[in-house]
């Protein structure tokens, strides 16, 4: 490589770290004076504090804003450099925009290989360790599910409980259903259900089992209390928040495999978290380009008008982001789609201003 690269790769790394860590520093002051008070009130241990969840912390971030980061050192470095001449004096030299553009693309990619890898393997265990710290000294993430709650356990099979309580491990008013096509052929009521946390199954209390045969005739079994192996499992029946967070990516494929498999509809999230795991990385690579191109040419207001521009670009990226994933999630847009439409559209400007960008 010439030096004319380290000289650009030197620049965007170190704007890259510097900005991030200043933004984290913020943070953490911000997060401290929130969450000071749940310390003391829970008697959090300094060190826990510290290497529990601050040092599990800081990859979280770091994350949340790399790709958004990479493109304001872009457009930091490069406004400057354009700026003080010294893309011009880099394309009068004989160098091409194509090949001005390989050391960022370079250091473009390092960083998206990092982020998916974070993303993918790191933070799962990161997070892990960050909600053990949360549930201990913060707030509890694990919350029973809303009344009325509807599984699908198999094509056919359909379980409902009315409510469940998580520290007792019992759900009130159960039912199973199933069905053959759309006949109904056996429907279970029970007064309530507990799950054995020894022998891993379930305890069904004061039921009612109806068989209905072809005819339509309904044979009635009653009991006080029958063992079961249901396919239900506790997490069916209450959430965590953002459990797809401590899923690695290999396990997230599985959870969302299985989901479907059962026709629940709950996979959608886990899928839409799958995608951005992609496109996140992408994102840093057509955000670079971009930069490249937005600040390459000397105009007049200088970095200031590169800056703010870069700002804005930067956060209607977020917005649409944002509401892509909500039309994913609420409404019929697939997954696979919504996550990626902020890509496509910012790929497309990238690709006029390279046009636009001088030669």
């Amino acid at each position: 490589m010439k030096i004319i690269d380290w000289y650009i790769i030197k620049k965007y790394l170190g704007t890259f770290f510097y900005s991030i860590t200043l933004l984290i520093l913020v943070v953490i002051v911000f997060d401290i004076s929130e969450k000071i008070d749940a310390f003391i009130r829970n008697n959090a241990p300094l060190h826990a504090i510290i290497f529990d969840y601050y040092l599990n912390f800081i990859p979280y971030f770091v994350n949340l804003f790399i790709y958004l980061f990479s493109f304001i050192a872009v457009v930091f470095f490069t406004s400057r450099l354009a700026g003080n001449s010294e893309i011009i004096a880099m394309l009068s030299s004989g160098i091409s925009f194509r090949r001005l553009l390989r050391p960022y693309m370079m250091v473009a990619l390092l960083l998206a290989i990092f982020s998916f890898l974070l993303r993918g393997f790191l933070l799962p265990v990161t997070n892990h360790n960050l909600r053990i710290f949360m549930n201990k000294y913060v707030e509890n993430l694990t919350k029973d599910q809303e009344r009325n709650i509807h599984v699908q356990l198999s094509p056919g099979t359909f379980a409902y409980v009315e409510s469940y309580n998580l520290e007792r491990s019992t759900g009130y008013r159960f039912a199973l259903e199933k069905y053959k096509g759309e006949r109904l052929v056996y429907k279970l009521n029970s007064r309530k259900i507990v799950r054995d946390t020894v022998l891993h199954k379930w305890v069904i209390y004061d039921y009612h089992i109806f068989r209905f045969d072809t005819t339509g005739s309904q044979h009635l079994q009653s009991g006080f209390m029958k063992d079961t192996t249901l396919p239900l499992k506790p997490t069916d029946l209450y959430k965590i928040k953002q459990r797809f967070e401590e899923m690695n990516y290999f396990q997230l494929n599985r959870y969302i495999r299985k989901e479907k498999e059962r026709g629940s509809l709950s996979y959608k999230r886990y899928e839409i978290e799958k995608y951005k795991r992609y496109a996140g990385p992408v994102a840093i690579l057509i955000l670079t380009l971009l930069g490249v191109a937005l600040t390459s040419r000397k105009v007049r207001g200088g970095m200031g008008m590169h800056l703010g521009l870069g700002l804005l670009l930067a956060f209607t990226y977020i917005l649409l982001m944002q509401v892509s994933v909500v039309f994913s999630t609420q409404g019929n847009l697939l997954p696979s789609i919504g996550v990626w439409i902020p890509n496509f559209i910012y790929l497309i400007i990238a690709l006029y201003l390279l046009k636009k960008a001088p030669k």
